[in-house]
């Protein structure tokens, strides 16, 4: 499908990192991009770069969501606000819990069941949910986080399913590390942050995850790339860990 065929885009997550630079880049292919988020004020500086239509609105509030957003004709849509939240199951709280699933797949689900049908009444639409590597491969930490990814991958495949017969795309980007705000959150301290997860790493950039959108979104229309895994040249997923108890 070229980019041609579509009008408008809607992306989430659109106030910094991954979001910014997507909501750049299909501004750039000539799309009317509507850009969510909860940071007001960046959005406002992101619509004077880039003409896209902001929407200042927290994802989690689903009534507020709906009234943004849910009249709209999107064609592509990319499901990219996430949190994660350090400390596995063992640790959690009820708040870690509720925002993760809250922000990572409820808002999802609300913006696919707003949008997609449509997609489906055109014939004719993209999404692209960003989900991680940690919700394809285990290890230690961010259990919740990992629960609420893998739950986005799952979906991603079931859209297709439920989309059958008509011309609506589905595609997850599934990325390792990238070098965005999210660590920052996660600790509460950016500089802690550049210093635990990106000095002297080659970390991914939002621009690496960006190309990846634009060339899912630009294949011919009987082409769905439906997975993406996107990781640094020298990050590998998983692992395996036997504890050894004697007597």
């Amino acid at each position: 499908m070229s980019f041609s065929d579509y009008r408008t885009a809607l992306v989430t997550g659109a106030s910094t990192g991954i979001g910014a630079v997507v909501v750049e880049r299909l501004a750039r292919q000539g799309l009317e991009v509507h850009a969510v988020a909860r940071d007001g004020d960046r959005l406002a500086d992101l619509a004077a770069r880039t003409g896209c239509v902001p929407h200042a609105v927290d994802i989690t509030d689903t009534a507020a969501l709906t009234e943004a957003v849910g009249g709209l004709d999107v064609d592509v849509l990319v499901n990219n606000a996430g949190v994660s939240r350090t400390g596995n199951i063992l640790t959690a709280d009820e708040w870690a819990v509720d925002e993760q699933v809250a922000v990572n797949i409820q808002a999802v689900l609300h913006l696919v069941r707003l949008l997609m049908p449509g997609m489906v009444k055109r014939d004719l639409g993209h999404i692209v949910n960003i989900s991680s590597i940690a919700g394809v491969y285990n290890f230690g930490g961010n259990t919740v986080y990992h629960a609420t990814k893998a739950a986005v991958h799952t979906l991603s495949r079931q859209l297709r399913v439920d989309g059958f017969g008509r011309r609506v795309r589905v595609t997850e980007i599934c990325p390792g590390r990238v070098e965005t705000e999210i660590f920052g959150r996660l600790l509460g301290d950016m500089e802690e942050a550049q210093r635990r997860f990106f000095d002297g790493y080659e970390s991914l950039k939002p621009e690496d995850i960006a190309d990846a959108i634009e060339f899912a979104v630009g294949t011919p229309p009987h082409v769905n790339i439906g997975h993406i895994e996107i990781l640094p040249t020298l990050q590998v997923p998983g692992g395996l860990a036997f504890e050894r108890r004697a007597g």
